[in-house]
């Protein structure tokens, strides 16, 4: 190449620079994936995580790996996974308390500008329910009831500045009263006092809450979603009950580390796509009482960014703090 013109040069050294890299995604996974959970075994997260790990293993032909970091609201899982190379080999399953612990918290990793989108995996909309001793049938009378005794009407949540303290939150705002929170410390709690009658109501999620429907335990009056839920289509949406725009949905979704390849990122998404529409997947989300999702990662991104602006006027709007 003596004589070569310097346009040549440099585009060779161009592509003998970049070759390694294109073989490597070419090449890719060659290896087990590391799955970090931002939560501990035996949620929701988890379970979601697992279920899914599944048809990936069998599609890539690589195991992939469940690593659970609780603690912080999954702050460690995000930041272990933020520092990771962008190689494939790393990638994180959240859930909406994470995008919650953002906007309430200062965090040592942005989750807008740290990772890249993946895939809204699954998501299941959060429940209105009441004890059968208050004496409401519908969301109009839930709305009356707590216009005609403000601040007498207490609901409960897995936790202060938690997805269901928010949901709660964005209910009083929404509709105009004044709602007492009672935290607890976790869902368990939660439900305990929610079917002593100890608190009137709840937004929570999970197939344990229709179970408590179908018994009498707990009534229904509507789901935080824009659709019906195929495990109980009887019951109405928050906007078909009135509340304009209200949704609250516990998701579950992946990212990887910013830079990750772009064809790494859609063969996922592909993958987790096809994953969730597989029959026996279906059936262990729908008894969950949660949908697969498989969304691109250009929607998980947009869903995302929407996420945090609502709960950041909700945040502000209550005066929300991390006690």
């Amino acid at each position: 190449m003596k004589n070569a013109h310097p346009i040549f040069i440099l585009t060779a050294l161009a592509v003998a620079m970049t070759a390694p890299h294109a073989a490597a995604q070419n090449q890719w996974p060659n290896k087990p994936i590391r799955m970090t959970v931002s939560s501990g075994a035996g949620g929701g997260l988890d379970f979601v995580s697992r279920l899914i790990a599944t048809p990936l293993t069998e599609a890539l032909g690589q195991s992939v790996v469940v690593d659970n970091r609780a603690g912080a609201s999954g702050s460690i899982a995000a930041d272990v996974t933020a520092h990771s190379a962008p190689d494939g080999y790393t990638v994180m399953m959240l859930s909406a308390s994470l995008v919650v612990y953002g906007v309430v918290a200062k965090t040592p990793y942005d989750l807008y500008k740290d990772f890249d989108a993946v895939s809204q995996v699954a998501g299941g909309p959060y429940i209105l329910t009441v004890h059968p001793s208050l004496p409401v049938k519908s969301v109009a009378e839930l709305v009356a009831y707590a216009k005609a005794n403000p601040s007498k009407l207490n609901f409960a949540s897995t936790g202060n500045a938690s997805l269901a303290h928010l949901a709660g939150e964005l209910f009083g705002q929404s509709t105009g009263t004044k709602v007492m929170h009672i935290p607890y410390k976790g869902v368990g709690a939660a439900m305990t006092d929610m079917l002593s009658g100890q608190v009137q109501f709840s937004f929570l999620s999970g197939g344990s809450i229709y179970s408590q429907v179908r018994s009498g335990k707990l009534r229904a009056l509507a789901i935080a979603s824009n659709k019906r839920a195929k495990v109980a289509p009887e019951i109405p949406t928050m906007i078909e009950a009135g509340v304009p725009g209200y949704t609250v949905t516990q998701w579950h979704g992946m990212v990887a580390p910013r830079g990750t390849p772009k064809p790494i990122i859609d063969r996922l998404y592909k993958e987790i796509a096809k994953g969730v529409q597989r029959a026996d997947v279906m059936a262990r989300l729908e008894q969950d009482g949660t949908d697969g999702v498989g969304s691109s990662p250009q929607e998980f991104a947009a869903f995302l960014r929407a996420e945090r602006d609502q709960w950041t006027r909700v945040v502000k709007s209550a005066g929300i703090k991390i006690e």
